[in-house]
């Protein structure tokens, strides 16, 4: 029980719920994230932690960056929980569309190696 109220805790935030459907599109680092969001890394890394320790999201390390995706078991949960017509719409939010629009620009723009924390 305690494992379904996190998951659904941590899909009751908007945020969150935009970086989900992100991240069913493509993993993603956290500067990748900032830019298509418009947020601060400290904000972004807040929301995937939540994510991550509900188990929705997983870190890979590659090279220098840390990479965020869905484990491929989640994304079946997901579907399941969202289902395709609670998943239409927010696929359809302005948030949304907006957020498909900027990691367009983001994915051109090279961000990621554009970026260096070293």
């Amino acid at each position: 029980m305690k494992e379904a109220i996190r998951v659904f805790k941590a899909l009751s935030d908007p945020t969150r719920l935009r970086i989900l459907l992100l991240l069913l599109k493509r993993e993603l680092c956290v500067c990748e994230l900032m830019f298509i969001l418009k947020m601060e890394q400290s904000r972004v890394s807040h929301q995937l932690r939540i994510l991550k320790d509900a188990d929705l999201v997983e870190d890979l390390r590659e090279s220098r960056w840390i990479i965020y995706r869905i484990p491929a078991a989640m994304k079946k949960s997901l579907a399941g929980l969202l289902g395709e017509g609670l998943e239409g719409k927010l696929k359809e939010s302005e948030a949304a569309k907006k957020d498909r629009a900027n990691l367009r620009i983001c994915l051109r723009e090279e961000v990621r190696g554009k970026h260096s924390y070293l």
